[in-house]
């Protein structure tokens, strides 16, 4: 069952209608279902599917070659192309008569091994494809790859594009289609544990609880889930060990540059450009307080960007001897469920759910107003001479509405005096006129506080 993705499947459909040569690059990080939207979106087109894989060019070719033979009828007696350059002329012959998608999965593997593909690619696109109407796809996992030697402006493939499509993992409530079996709360703990990617999700199970999922899959050395940010890291990366020692750091609490570098005794200098590369692959990303710019701001704070990585190396690689020895359920019971895990939600997991939750909530026009901008926001109160925040923030600059709000993932809350707390901060963030105040909560309040709109876990789901 295809599940999620509807604004960019509609995108390639409404190209695809147009009926003239396109090329879409899509990329995101593995397992995140760029296949599987690919495989949808050709499902009643003719195409060819190709995936590049890590070999040499000659076989590569011979693999291509293959399949479109096999597409257009031809016997394979005939032997492979004899180089790019004649199969993608051939498919542009061919594509003068007949629409049809050439879907070329792992692109960067094709022309790491041959590194003349995307000049002989570039020449096609520009004196052969351009006048048919091929609809080519060219697809890649490799993040810094795809951005860089196929969406760079030095890249001879610069400019060639139709469209790109970057795909990431699910929010919660597309994530929630996936795991229909389970209660509201046990959904989003499981996307708090197991992040938006598709094919992990695919992995749960239905007829086994939150915790025995989460011991299946984290803390038994088979589990699909217990080594694989370690084996993603080493397919990207060439030091693992200081990518290791950075994300651990971040898992347990350091936030600023200087507190990451201190924690893990190194540099300043030489830890920036370590965590460059994590948000280049979108490992880690540096956030920045609401109304605040990278250009203008000094508080910026770095987050693991994926609830998988940042579950596993805050529960799972510290514990990882005793795990591989036989103690895997008792480190879950003992370090996982309970209250650590309460306070894992907390923040951020389910900071970011309200945040997505308000995102979703404006583009179906059930928030009081159109917001234009969401984040959270901390800084110094000037009142209280102390450090304060707000965990989500949405506004509309122009007309200056604002919505203002707290995450609270908790089994008890004193829904009055949060409401109280967060009404007094009102002297914050001023130039917003019109102020709209919220309380996210796992737990429905016995009485409606006043001022203030509770949304609960069940609401969370009813957008």
């Amino acid at each position: 069952m295809f599940i999620g993705r509807e604004k960019e499947l509609s995108a390639l459909n409404k190209l695809y209608d147009e009926k003239t040569f396109q090329m879409v690059v899509m990329y995101g990080r593995r397992r995140i279902g760029k296949t599987t939207l690919i495989s949808e979106f050709i499902s009643d087109k003719p195409a060819i599917f190709f995936t590049a894989q890590e070999v040499n060019d000659a076989l590569n070719l011979s693999q291509f070659s293959k399949k479109i033979y096999a597409f257009f009828n031809l016997p394979e007696s005939a032997g492979a192309f004899s180089s790019w350059i004649s199969a993608f002329e051939f498919l542009a012959e061919k594509a003068k008569e007949l629409r049809f998608v050439l879907a070329f999965d792992e692109f960067p593997y094709a022309a790491s091994a041959n590194r003349s593909l995307k000049s002989i690619l570039q020449t096609i696109i520009d004196h052969d494809f351009k006048n048919t109407g091929l609809f080519l796809i060219l697809c890649g996992s490799h993040m810094g790859f795809m951005e860089n030697e196929v969406l760079g402006y030095k890249s001879p493939l610069f400019g060639r594009r139709t469209a790109q499509i970057k795909l990431d993992g699910f929010d919660y409530y597309d994530a929630g289609k996936m795991l229909e079996g389970f209660n509201n709360e046990d959904k989003l703990k499981l996307y708090a544990c197991v992040g938006g990617t598709p094919h992990y999700l695919s992995q749960i199970k239905e007829n086994e609880s939150f915790e025995e999922n989460i011991k299946r899959l984290f803390f038994d050395i088979a589990g699909y889930l217990y080594n694989e940010p370690m084996m993603l890291l080493q397919q990207e990366l060439r030091e693992p060990a200081m990518y290791n020692s950075i994300i651990t750091a971040i898992a347990g609490g350091a936030s600023r540059l200087n507190e990451i570098a201190t924690k893990i005794g190194e540099d300043s200098p030489k830890v920036s450009k370590y965590l460059q590369t994590l948000v280049n692959l979108q490992i880690v990303h540096k956030i920045y307080p609401f109304g605040e710019t990278p250009q203008n701001s000094r508080r910026g704070i770095y987050r693991i960007a994926d609830n998988c990585y940042d579950f596993w190396y805050r529960f799972v690689f510290p514990n990882r001897p005793e795990i591989e020895g036989g103690s895997g359920d008792l480190i879950a019971d003992a370090e996982v469920f309970g209250e650590k895990l309460s306070t894992y939600i907390g923040k951020p997991p389910f900071e970011t759910v309200c945040l997505q939750y308000l995102q979703r909530a404006n583009r179906r026009k059930k928030l009081p107003f159109t917001a234009t901008s969401f984040g959270s926001w901390w800084g110094t109160d000037p009142k209280e001479k102390a450090q304060t925040d707000f965990d989500v923030v949405a506004a509309n600059r122009s007309d200056k509405h604002i919505i203002l709000g707290e995450c609270k993932w908790k089994s008890d809350i004193n829904f009055a005096g949060e409401a109280k707390k967060l009404m007094g901060k009102d002297h914050l963030l001023a130039e917003y006129k019109e102020r709209h105040y919220y309380i996210f909560s796992k737990i429905t309040p016995k009485e409606k506080p006043e001022g203030v709109t509770v949304i609960t876990t069940e609401r969370l789901y009813e957008i």
